[in-house]
């Protein structure tokens, strides 16, 4: 398990900043690619490389319920870089690789992964959170309606597939207090 541990959520979730190519992110990311693979009939082609998801072009975060690995997430730095594509835009971080265990669901695990994400992409200076998924995913359109994210233009390998759907969301960085001496 990785060392340094942030502090637990309200949910109990003890969310680690995690290397994208640990065990325990290798596990879950399998679990998840066999979702996609139930519900699409393949996994998520989108390429990744595991430098895409270490500071400070990005982040990726396991959370864990005592000691075991029951959600992850990521983003990656996505600046816009391609002249035929609208999005991304400069300062964007992409959400990729959300998933929360079956046996984890409905204990808002994926909210807390989701606002971590976000947290952390604003304090490394990312302006908007953009993210794919598709419509066989109904719950995870819901989350990420309920938490702010519009509908944009399908983005990436996606951009010509008809059940893509992709969102974003401005990030707000937040001032840390800090206590009176």
């Amino acid at each position: 398990m990785p060392e340094q541990a942030t502090s637990a959520d309200r949910t109990g979730l003890d969310l680690r900043p995690t290397p994208f190519d640990h065990p325990d992110a290798v596990r879950l990311i399998a679990e998840l690619q066999a979702v996609y693979e139930e519900r699409y009939g393949d996994g998520d082609a989108t390429p990744v490389d595991v430098g895409q998801f270490a500071a400070p072009h990005g982040f990726f975060v396991i959370g864990y319920a005592g000691d075991e690995a029951v959600a992850c997430g990521g983003w990656r730095a996505r600046d816009g870089d391609d002249p035929d594509d609208p999005e991304p835009r400069p300062g964007d971080a992409e959400i990729k690789r959300m998933y929360v265990a079956a046996a984890w669901r409905g204990h808002g695990f994926a909210r807390a992964t989701l606002a971590e994400l976000e947290r952390t992409a604003a304090a490394a200076g990312r302006t908007r959170a953009i993210l794919e998924t598709g419509v066989a995913q109904p719950e995870a359109i819901g989350l990420y309606l309920a938490c702010g994210y519009a509908p944009i233009p399908r983005f990436g390998v996606y951009r010509d597939h008809p059940d893509s759907r992709c969102y974003a969301k401005t990030l707000v960085r937040t001032a840390v207090a800090h206590p009176t001496r």
